[in-house]
């Protein structure tokens, strides 16, 4: 038995899950109202992320389950003992790896979130599956809480925020993967430059689609 599969912990992902599933971003009145093409200019944005996400502020945006048993998976395997996540939302995919670290021994887990109210839930969420002492919560922009304060090695980074950032966040954070860490980046078809770099063996990665949501990632130098 694993943390991810019994009590406090499975119940209470299984009821967010189905939260999420009740509501999707496409049925946010303030979103459906916008253009196709605006979607997609917001999405791959590096300057108007803020606007997007507060319209979004009350939806989950929660990864897939299989992407959760993933992510969980990838961190047991790697042995993670520190992990860096932009993108915090309700924390579901907080919960997954916060499980992982506590069935690797214990760990530490940095996650960040701009919008108050999704850390106010996520923090709830956090507790009630008794993993709060291994997560911190950081509030605001992630290009300044990641900027600084990190360990001096992170095994796994989780990219699930404004696509748009993903180049600038994992340039925060490169100096501190050691050969071997990982780095999932969700929905990463929205950031080109993202994919450009990490799908080049020249700057130090070996990386695949995976999944059909995902890019998986390895630091190599």
């Amino acid at each position: 038995m694993t943390t991810l599969s019994t009590a406090p912990l499975a119940p209470l992902l299984a009821h967010l899950f189905a939260q999420a599933d009740e509501s999707s971003a496409a049925h946010i009145p303030a979103f459906a109202q916008i253009s196709k093409e605006e979607r997609a200019r917001l999405m791959a944005s590096k300057t108007d992320y803020l606007e997007l996400y507060t319209m979004m502020k009350d939806e989950a945006l929660a990864v897939s389950r299989e992407t959760g048993t993933l992510l969980y998976m990838l961190a047991r395997a790697c042995r993670a003992r520190t992990i860096v996540e932009f993108g915090t939302s309700f924390g579901i995919s907080t919960l997954h790896l916060a499980a992982a670290l506590r069935d690797n021994g214990g760990g530490r887990l940095i996650t960040s979130e701009f919008e108050p109210s999704k850390i106010a839930r996520a923090r709830q969420n956090i507790a009630a599956g008794g993993l709060a002492d291994l997560v911190e919560i950081r509030e605001g922009d992630a290009l300044q809480t990641l900027a600084e304060g990190l360990p001096e090695q992170v095994d796994l980074l989780l990219l699930d925020g404004a696509k748009g950032l993903y180049p600038a966040i994992l340039a925060l954070v490169e100096s501190r993967l050691r050969p071997g860490s990982l780095i999932l980046a969700d929905n990463a078809d929205w950031s080109p430059e993202y994919l450009e770099r990490v799908r080049s063996p020249q700057h130090g990665y070996l990386s695949v689609p995976f999944a059909g949501e995902v890019e998986l990632s390895m630091r190599i130098g």
